[in-house]
């Protein structure tokens, strides 16, 4: 499995991936839209995690924009904002089943990564 981690928080981003590293999944990080969008012309992924809200586009757009150029990869939308309500709105809004809150248990998002890519 190959994952895609992005989020402006570097060090969010570089800890969930070695976190995901010691449990043998291969996970890249970006700190920006624009790298995501490179990351995926220079690469294959499974799986994309991004942040809601990250400067330049939203998640929401930044999914569109990587499905246009990945069809198939799967995704999951983290946050540190907002309300339950808001995070189920968004999902439905994004076509995504799982939004997580930050701080992200590490085992919690395995797992989900695993159903979403079962899809």
């Amino acid at each position: 499995m190959r994952v895609l981690l992005v989020d402006d928080e570097k060090e969010l981003v570089t800890t969930m991936a070695q976190r995901l590293a010691l449990r043998g999944i291969d996970a890249d990080w970006v700190t920006s839209c624009e790298d995501a969008l490179k990351s995926v012309e220079a690469e294959s992924y499974d799986i994309a995690i991004l942040d809601v809200k990250i400067p330049g586009l939203s998640g929401i757009e930044l999914k569109k924009k990587l499905e246009e150029k990945c069809p198939g990869m799967k995704f999951i939308f983290m946050t540190g904002h907002g309300s339950e309500k808001d995070y189920k709105e968004g999902a439905a809004e994004a076509g995504v089943e799982y939004y997580l809150v930050k701080p992200i248990n590490i085992e919690f998002l395995i797992e989900k990564m695993h159903k979403v890519l079962e899809k």
